[in-house]
């Protein structure tokens, strides 16, 4: 086996396979699960930022203390998670679809209109702090919609790309 030679000249040690077993002494398991913990939440936070991902991630210590991050919302998340899991997977009721895609759409429309009738040159003297976090709710509901409306458009896309033979961008060559 050949050695690996560094910028500077010198022989590197490889990194050897880490055999998966539990740890048995509770320190060394402690110390091991928050650099893990903390290894895979700035994962997560990359996944989010680089693609524009939604994240939820949630882990329960040994000793049963809970650590969470989430991209948007916890909550938000797990709604979501539950709608595809349930009845959300039912991709071939066009009806379902279709109501869906006018609710969505009588939803967004009513979400615009209240986004558009409020300007900050008229209304920055007259609202108060709940006005405006009801207007930021209403942009990240918004934002929120925009992307999920994307998403779904992009794996149609690329599911009528995968279906004729054609490579989506993600799948790539190895």
């Amino acid at each position: 086996m050949a050695a690996r030679i560094g910028a500077d000249g010198k022989a590197m040690a490889r990194r050897g396979r880490v055999e998966l077993r539990r740890i048995e002494d509770r320190v060394s398991r402690q110390v091991r699960f928050s650099k893990r913990r903390s290894g895979l939440f700035k994962k997560a936070f990359e996944l989010s930022l680089l693609c524009d991902a939604e994240v939820a991630l949630i882990v329960f210590s040994p000793a049963g203390k809970l650590y969470e991050y989430a991209s948007t919302s916890i909550e938000d998340t797990y709604n979501r998670y539950q709608q595809f899991s349930g009845e959300g997977r039912n991709i071939n009721d066009d009806r379902n679809r279709n109501d869906n895609k006018d609710e969505a759409s009588s939803d967004l429309q009513l979400m615009l209109s209240k986004i558009a009738t409020w300007s900050p040159q008229s209304n920055a003297d007259e609202s108060d702090v709940d006005e405006l976090e009801k207007l930021e709710n209403l942009l990240r509901n918004a934002l929120k919609d925009t992307r999920s409306r994307k998403i779904q458009m992009l794996a149609k896309q690329n599911s009528g790309a995968s279906t004729s033979g054609q490579k989506s961008p993600e799948q790539g060559t190895a």
